[in-house]
């Protein structure tokens, strides 16, 4: 199996401001090819410092790609110190400064001088043509490996390693092809996702196995090299199917499927239809609902009840249920999800009200507290969570357990009394 590292050049890269998003695209076009990224490096416009990284990167991995610094001025490095790194001098290509200029006569300008500097190209590197910028990218083959040396702008990239750079790695690459699963689960945590799948997913050696937790749920990454698409994918529906079974209705998608992705599948293909009443969440779920394509077919809307006076006049919920109960309660809940149905008349109708913080708990309801209520034409089911968090993760965690519990009671599950 291959191996290869990504460096990103740009000191703008190790700011707050600027993400590198090349490595990751860069590392998609890899698995395809069943070559594995061992490390991925970001470098500022250093030229001993990326001398060293380049150096180091070519002693350790089959393929070493760079990305970034190939531009006219004085901080764009990358020539120089792969050029220090290989031991290759860098050469001056006239046509390469001709091109260059005629270039920017089409674009009605004169060219500065200080774009010279993009003529010049290692010794012995292949000249990765750039129809969508200035700066030329480069590859060489330096004892059985592979250096590809790219510009940083994305579109300028992707298109100059599709067309030259994969073409390559796939040829030395043999016939390894690299397979992957995704499945997001719903309601449980990382270490017992974990605890509870980690014999599972023991017994598959050819497998490696990822478990991650983002703000709303775990993902379990399942990933396969092989030289077999039929026997790779065989391997992991088997290791798929075990899973699910293990951990039940906690698996929402084995497809990367968002939720709200799949929620809306669900409400498409039974021709269902779902209104919102938020108030913790300030309208994040209908924000996540609308967000997926042919949404209006189930999506009838949504509203926002933030203060109580709303929640009477918009959705009918008794100023007494709030007086006795409290805006933050099961008995509010329920009612701001029998009044949206009713409103809307929908099918279906889910309600939030909580306390997102950081202010405004108290012993009885600390932050975190939230009620969910879901109107079904069965009656009105709600329940109580208590979200840990900050302001964001508690809207975030709120709106995520509302479509979940959505989803059951379509799937007529018993998730909530």
């Amino acid at each position: 199996m291959l191996t290869a590292e990504i460096v990103a050049i740009g000191s703008e890269l190790l700011t707050p401001f600027k993400t590198d998003s090349n490595s990751l695209w860069i590392t998609s076009q890899l698995l395809e090819l069943g070559i594995k990224v061992k490390l991925k490096t970001i470098v500022g416009d250093d030229i001993e410092r990326l001398r060293e990284v380049v150096s180091d990167a070519l002693s350790r991995s089959d393929i070493v790609i760079t990305t970034g610094g190939l531009g006219p001025t004085d901080d764009d490095v990358t020539r120089q110190a792969v050029a220090l790194a290989t031991g290759h001098e860098l050469v001056f290509h006239q046509e390469l400064l001709d091109d260059l200029r005629e270039r920017f006569r089409r674009w009605g300008r004169e060219m500065p001088e200080i774009n010279k500097r993009q003529a010049y190209v290692i010794r012995g590197a292949e000249i990765l043509p750039n129809p969508n910028g200035s700066a030329v990218g480069m590859m060489l083959r330096i004892d059985g490996k592979v250096l590809a040396v790219l510009p940083g702008p994305p579109r300028e990239m992707q298109p100059m390693f599709l067309k030259n750079v994969k073409p390559l790695l796939k040829e030395i690459g043999g016939d390894i092809v690299a397979r992957t699963r995704v499945l997001r689960v719903s309601g449980m945590g990382e270490s017992a996702v974990d605890e509870a799948i980690a014999p599972i997913y023991g017994d598959y050696s050819s497998v490696e196995t990822g478990i991650l937790f983002n703000r709303v749920e775990v993902e379990v990454h399942l990933s396969i090299l092989d030289k077999s698409i039929t026997n790779a994918d065989k391997i992991l529906d088997e290791l798929t199917l075990r899973i699910c079974e293990k951990l039940g209705d906690a698996v929402f998608s084995t497809d990367g499927s968002t939720m709200e992705e799949v929620v809306g599948r669900i409400l498409s293909e039974r021709k269902l239809t779902v209104a919102t009443a938020e108030s913790c969440t300030g309208g994040l779920i209908s924000m996540r609902l609308t967000e997926v394509p042919g949404s209006s077919a189930y999506f009838m809307q949504g509203v926002v009840t933030y203060s109580n006076e709303a929640k009477t006049s918009m959705l009918g919920v008794p100023e007494t249920v709030i007086g006795k109960f409290g805006a933050v309660s099961s008995e509010t809940a329920h009612a701001m999800a029998e009044g949206m149905r009713n409103l809307a008349k929908t099918d279906y109708a889910i309600s939030v009200t909580g306390i997102a913080g950081p202010g405004g708990g108290s012993e009885s309801k600390p932050v975190g507290t939230v009620y969910i209520g879901c109107a079904t034409p069965a009656g009105v089911f709600t329940k109580h969570l208590l979200l840990p968090g900050d302001r964001e993760l508690i809207r975030w965690r709120a709106s995520q357990a509302a479509l979940d519990i959505l989803r059951l009671r379509i799937l007529r599950k018993t998730a909530i009394s």
